[in-house]
């Protein structure tokens, strides 16, 4: 908005007034940027004033339904825009309101579409189970569009053919239990080469203060695992580049991951042009251009892959299936022909790349840097996985459904610390009445990560990191990273429920039981405690997460990697 004040040219001389101050000029300045920015706001949206009049009034019917949630007094025709508008993060803003109202529902009207935040167990029960086909669509964004190249995907697309199409085809071809253990050995060498990466760092210090040991990056570490994981399975192979030596990853790489976080920061952001569209050309917070270069960036690395093995394949220069790019390409339909066209495969790839790299990697790194500050939950988690694996082989997937504790810390830091505000909006396909309101159709339903998981009503010391609680009869109990009753959200549920739950699982654990098997952790040299201090504008630590790492099993498994 300031960038708007600066072209008002008022030139009434108040400084020569004899009462006049530098106070006066400063509350002037004030009351005229105010003024201008609410004349801009108004010249933006007379064209859906005039729409608004234009359009048709409610029946009489209507005055019988119920009522919609709580939530602020909407400005006429535009909503609540003006209140996201200079309340950022407004995911925070969203949390504050809730709080301030004294709800567990809430809806924000942003132009004329109904945003419905939820923090309650009960009421999302109640819209993905009660009423989970109505709510079963997604809303159309700026940056979904380019993530997932026109709506050609499936997590990312509205309801329809082009849905049921994609979601049959991953079901079958890709994300079956069969599929994922024809790549298990896959997940393996991204599992083994994680520990080779923190090992060579811990023989090679250049400090020689510490002894066998390394502050290792651990954002790096964990995020790297994560992509190197999905590349290896869908392009077999861990680097675009030449990759180092140490195991580390390239700039291909690092630009790769990072080019995918920027997108997936800005898939829902709540940015003006996604609920008034004829706002998207102006582009006024500089969303689109930051997304296209960062897709740009993602369809660089990938698109030359996936022409050249389409290529090889119609060629007849391959015939045996390595990947899950290839698994894309042999997809046939019930006539025998290719299921998907190339530009589908290009936007399903990505999507994968885009459910995958981001949870695992994020509840690793806040489980640990909790449990670095509770060194005793630490050691728990390092002897179970101890009497379970012992120390003379690493730890395997197979070994997962034993490590009950592990597991509970990874519950936990999905519980306290989610990957996102919210979770993917579902978007109702017709009217609706939901723990007693009214949501119209095509509301935008978001199930609050942090209102359920860290909800007081729900949990005890909601704040505090307590594995135990996940735990029903001591670490014998089974426990698994899903929460079908949503008190948490680890992996999306219901008809638009995550479909990669098993890989999600499997790749969050191995990750997790790795560094805890390979190293021993303490905080950093000159530190006292890790700052467990939250990003203002997301829900990562605000400080990548560095921590001191030496070698606990016997040489021989680390050096035979």
């Amino acid at each position: 908005m300031d960038n708007f004040s600066t072209s008002t040219n008022i030139s009434f001389p108040f400084h020569q007034l004899p009462y006049w101050s530098s106070s006066h000029d400063f509350a002037i300045s004030i009351l005229l940027s105010s003024f201008h920015s609410a004349l801009v706001l108004v010249l933006l949206f007379a064209p859906l004033v005039f729409a608004k009049l234009k359009g048709s009034t409610r029946n009489d019917e209507e005055s019988n339904q119920a009522p919609l949630p709580p939530g602020p007094t909407p400005w006429p025709v535009i909503g609540n825009l003006p209140e996201i508008w200079k309340n950022k993060p407004v995911f925070r803003w969203i949390h504050g309101l809730m709080k301030q109202l004294d709800t567990d529902i809430a809806c924000i009207r942003l132009g004329n579409i109904h945003v419905i935040p939820v923090t309650s167990p009960e009421i999302a029960r109640e819209f993905l189970k009660k009423h989970d086909s109505v709510f079963a669509s997604r809303p159309i964004t700026m940056a979904t569009e380019y993530a997932s190249q026109g709506f050609l995907s499936t997590a990312l697309v509205p309801w329809g053919d082009q849905w049921k199409k994609m979601r049959k085809v991953l079901a079958s071809n890709i994300i079956s239990p069969a599929r994922l253990s024809w790549l298990l050995h896959k997940r393996t060498q991204e599992a083994d080469n994680l520990v080779r990466f923190i090992y060579n760092q811990c023989i090679n210090s250049e400090n020689d203060s510490i002894s066998n040991g390394s502050v290792i990056n651990l954002r790096l570490a964990v995020r790297q695992y994560t992509g190197n994981v999905i590349r290896r399975m869908m392009f077999n192979k861990r680097y675009f580049g030449k990759g180092k030596a140490d195991g580390g990853p390239g700039y291909e790489e690092e630009e790769h991951v990072e080019s995918l976080f920027t997108v997936l920061k800005h898939l829902y952001s709540f940015i003006l042009s996604d609920y008034v569209p004829w706002l998207r050309p102006l582009d006024l917070e500089g969303h689109e251009k930051i997304v296209s270069e960062a897709m740009k960036i993602v369809n660089g690395y990938h698109d030359s892959i996936i022409d050249e093995r389409v290529q090889q394949w119609r060629e007849g220069k391959k015939n045996e299936p390595d990947d899950l790019l290839d698994a894309f390409i042999l997809a046939k339909d019930s006539n025998g022909k290719p299921t998907l066209s190339v530009e589908e495969i290009k936007a399903q790839c990505t999507e994968l790349m885009l459910a995958t790299i981001d949870n695992p990697a994020n509840a690793a790194e806040w489980a640990m840097a909790e449990m670095l500050n509770k060194p005793e939950i630490l050691q728990k988690a390092s002897e179970e996985i101890d009497n379970v694996v012992g120390k003379d082989r690493l730890v395997q997937e197979a070994d997962i459904p034993k490590l009950n504790y592990v597991k509970a810390c990874a519950r936990e830091a999905f519980r306290l610390h989610p990957i996102a505000p919210f979770n993917i909006p579902h978007v109702s396909n017709a009217d609706a009445t939901v723990a007693g309101y009214f949501i119209p159709k095509g509301s935008h339903v978001l199930l609050s990560r942090t209102g359920l998981g860290r909800n007081p009503k729900i949990w005890d010391e909601p704040l505090e990191f307590k594995p135990e609680r996940h735990l029903k009869d001591g670490c014998g109990s089974k426990v698994d990273l899903t929460e079908t009753e949503l008190r948490f959200i680890s992996f999306s549920t219901g008809r638009r429920g995550c479909m990669g739950v098993a890989l999600g699982s499997e790749m969050t654990i191995m990750l997790f039981a790795r560094l805890i098997q390979g190293f021993t952790w303490n905080v950093p040299p000159n530190e006292s405690k890790i700052d467990l201090s939250e990003s203002e504008d997301d829900l990562f630590l605000a400080k990548p997460l560095h921590a001191l790492a030496k070698p606990r099993l016997p040489a021989a498994l680390y050096t035979q990697l």
